[in-house]
């Protein structure tokens, strides 16, 4: 059986170290290129384009070319390699990068080293992997939003909403309803408190979205 190749660029020898290592030790991976920066990746294929990885471990804090940035020079170069991101970046917005751009897969640098063995073998078995935490952030992000809570106004709060709404003054909406201008401002402060706005503007945009 062929071994899964793969490729470190990580720039911590601590972790280039323990990781090489452990996934070495597994008889069907092999750790065919450890690099510091994309750069020299990049540089040694040339060199050498053999240097063909099933699978790249790649950080994102590298020196010079960040592993976002890096990404699209890995896809182009190495279209049919899995691309692991493997990062101590736990924000949404790095997590998205990395998966739009061409990642499979994306763990922690906190992951247990079985753990990212484990997603070695299954990223080469044409699965995707993720730490759990990261994973709910995926799911979360794709989740259906919460519509936004409905404020409560009494019947006569709404009556003098819609009023405003329509362009009535405070007195033309009073006249409306038959009630003293001073009845109205005292509902409307009420309103104004409950739906949290500071002004008719506010009230009348939230009127429109529904929020009432």
């Amino acid at each position: 059986m062929k071994k899964i190749s793969v490729v470190l660029i990580e720039d911590e020898p601590v972790v280039q170290r323990n990781l090489s290592a452990y996934l070495n030790a597994h008889p069907d991976v092999e750790v065919i290129g450890i690099f510091g920066r994309v750069e020299d990746w990049r540089d040694a294929h040339e060199h050498d384009p053999s240097l063909r990885p099933g699978i790249l471990l790649l950080d994102i804090n590298l020196p010079g070319m960040s592993g976002l940035e890096g990404i699209g020079l890995i896809r182009r170069q190495l279209p049919d390699c899995d691309i692991i991101m493997l990062t101590t970046f736990e924000d949404n917005d790095k997590i998205f990068k990395a998966l739009c751009s061409g990642a499979c897969s994306y763990l922690s640098k906190q992951t247990p080293l079985q753990k990212i063995l484990e997603a070695v073998l299954v990223v080469s078995q044409g699965g995707s992997y993720m730490s759990p935490a990261i994973a709910r952030k995926v799911v979360l992000h794709f989740a259906p939003k919460p519509k936004a809570k409905k404020a409560r106004l009494s019947p006569r709060q709404m009556q003098i909403v819609e009023g405003l709404t329509e362009g009535l003054s405070y007195k033309q909406t009073a006249d409306r309803l038959g009630i003293t201008l001073e009845t109205v401002r005292t509902h409307i402060k009420h309103i104004y408190r409950e739906l949290q706005v500071n002004s008719k503007a506010e009230l009348i945009r939230k009127s429109f979205e529904g929020e009432i």
